[in-house]
């Protein structure tokens, strides 16, 4: 997917149906001059409804879908007639949607399994016929309820995405390539820092036909957390990861140092991320001759399961594949 079909981020303005009013009717027929009440209620007013669908992987259609307004209740008629129910507005979205408050960007709703649906704004109820309120003391009721109005709000839809294996590390650290040579996804690869602007997906190919899916994510910087470089728009993408690969270069000058300011970074924004398990790829060891790769190996390195590779050379990509296949089925922190 391209990156500017990938949309991850929309603002909307959502309108729910007002109910129908409910029906004041009086039954006259030929026969009956003076009957009772008979007005039918009114019907709902249309929801605003969020539905999850696999197939979808970006928020790009509704980028510029900026006003939805749900249908309006019909109102009652006579013979308790019931009025139609307003047409509800069905939003299909990527699983990983979640719904916010604009202005507190608090979190309302989520969207995580295939046909999941989840009402974001509700319409207004129909009001009731004149057949509700008859009694023995007024037998013929001349009035009926209104329907209630519908609701208007702004509400923003922001997508996390979801995968099995997400890839944590600097700008230029290797993950669009690492991700290009595991599996079939193309990403935009250069040697300068935030070649990623958007996150790619990528299903790797592991052993007796089993797979999982990785998330190649905009590179992080320090100070990501407080909204730096790319910032929160890259972040909220790794929380939904079951497990976090971080990739530190080889010709890092501190990999442990380099270690400690990304996993920093993820507990200040979100400290539950802590609890996510954690693979070390050393990157590009292939800029290594035979002996500094073995002083590498020599260093003291961050206490999580380590894998020195070269996605040029294939250098430990089996054992890398078998590192992460571990991870995503051992209990978490």
């Amino acid at each position: 997917m391209s990156s500017s079909n990938f949309v991850d981020y929309v603002k909307l303005n959502l309108r729910s149906g007002k109910g129908g009013a409910g029906s004041a009717h009086l039954l006259r027929t030929r026969g009956n001059a003076h009957g009772g009440p008979d007005g039918g209620d009114g019907g709902r007013g249309g929801h605003i409804i969020l539905k999850g669908n696999a197939q979808l992987w970006t928020l790009l259609h509704l980028k510029y879908t900026k006003h939805l307004k749900a249908g309006d209740g019909v109102g009652g008629a006579n013979n308790r007639k019931t009025g139609a129910n307003g047409k509800d507005v069905i939003i299909e979205v990527p699983l990983g949607t979640v719904v916010k408050d604009p202005e507190t960007m608090e979190q309302e709703a989520e969207v995580t399994f295939d046909g999941q649906t989840v009402i974001i704004l509700e319409g207004g109820r129909g009001g009731l016929g004149n057949d509700h309120f008859k009694s023995p003391t007024n037998q013929t009721p001349r009035y009926a309820q209104p329907g209630e109005p519908g609701q208007e709000v702004w509400k923003v839809l922001e997508l996390k995405i979801l995968a099995d294996i997400g890839l944590v590390g600097f700008p230029n650290a290797g993950k669009s390539t690492l991700l290009s040579v595991v599996s079939a996804a193309k990403p935009e690869i250069a040697d300068y820092p935030f070649t990623t602007l958007r996150p790619n997906l990528g299903i790797v190919a592991y052993r007796d036909e089993r797979s999982f899916v990785m998330a190649d994510i905009p590179g992080i910087i320090e100070g990501a957390s407080e909204g730096k470089g790319l910032g929160l728009r890259f972040l909220r993408h790794i929380e939904r990861n079951s497990a976090l690969l971080f990739m530190i270069p080889a010709t890092s000058s501190n990999i442990r140092k380099d270690f400690d300011i990304l996993l920093n970074e993820l507990e200040e924004y979100n400290p539950e991320l802590m609890d996510k398990n954690r693979v070390l790829a050393v990157t590009k060891c292939d800029l290594l001759d035979a002996d500094g790769l073995k002083k590498l190996k020599k260093k003291k390195l961050p206490d999580v399961p380590v894998v020195f590779i070269s996605s040029h050379t294939g250098l430990g990509i089996s054992e890398l594949k078998d590192k992460i296949w571990e991870s995503l089925h051992t209990p978490n922190f």
